[in-house]
């Protein structure tokens, strides 16, 4: 990538010239280079994607798994414009106007991130914040190394309530997806 400029905002438009091979996202106009994950966040991934592809296979509603550029916008950007350019580890998607190119432009459903010692802040902070801003009606924070998954669900008032939690021998019913459950024993169970 060029050197950044210490004022300058990225957009979407400038995300597209850099190099295919780096992962990166922006948080509000900086770009953060991603580094690859351990063995143990793609095991989890290669599982909730599974389950949730396996039940949304007869459904209008789609997941997609890292590498997806999901662009929030703030109220009238345009895609190009886009600050904020994030690659969650999973996603639903049930509006498919949204998908175009690399990704989506738009309020997924549903979000998961894998968390990790150099992902925390960015995952429960800057994304939550954004994710709960832009209505993401389910926000799910998987914690690999206590083996449990916080669920966050958006509150009537737009705002996300108190996370229930989840340990490696429960399953959780995904509100937005009304009589899916995913079991986290098989989540877990590899790592």
């Amino acid at each position: 990538m060029p050197l950044q400029h210490k004022n300058k905002k990225y957009t979407f438009s400038d995300y597209l010239t850099w190099p295919e091979n780096e992962h990166w996202e922006i948080i509000d106009g900086v770009p953060i280079m991603q580094a690859a994950p351990t063995w143990q966040h793609q095991a989890i991934s290669r599982e909730l994607l599974t389950q949730f592809n396996n039940y949304l296979n007869d459904n209008p509603c789609q997941v997609f798994a890292s590498p997806f550029d999901l662009r929030l916008p703030e109220t009238n950007e345009r895609d190009e414009e886009t600050t904020f350019v994030v690659q969650p580890d999973i996603i639903v998607i049930c509006d498919k106007t949204g998908l175009k190119g690399t990704g989506y432009y738009g309020t997924p459903m549903l979000v998961i991130e894998i968390s990790a010692p150099s992902t925390a802040r960015s995952d429960k902070v800057w994304k939550f914040n954004r994710y709960e801003k832009v209505g993401v009606k389910e926000y799910w924070i998987v914690e690999p190394e206590g083996k449990f998954i916080s669920v966050f669900t958006l509150l009537p008032n737009n705002r996300y309530g108190r996370p229930e939690v989840y340990t490696e021998t429960d399953k959780v019913e995904v509100s937005v997806i009304p009589g899916f459950m995913v079991d986290l024993k098989p989540v877990f169970d590899k790592i």
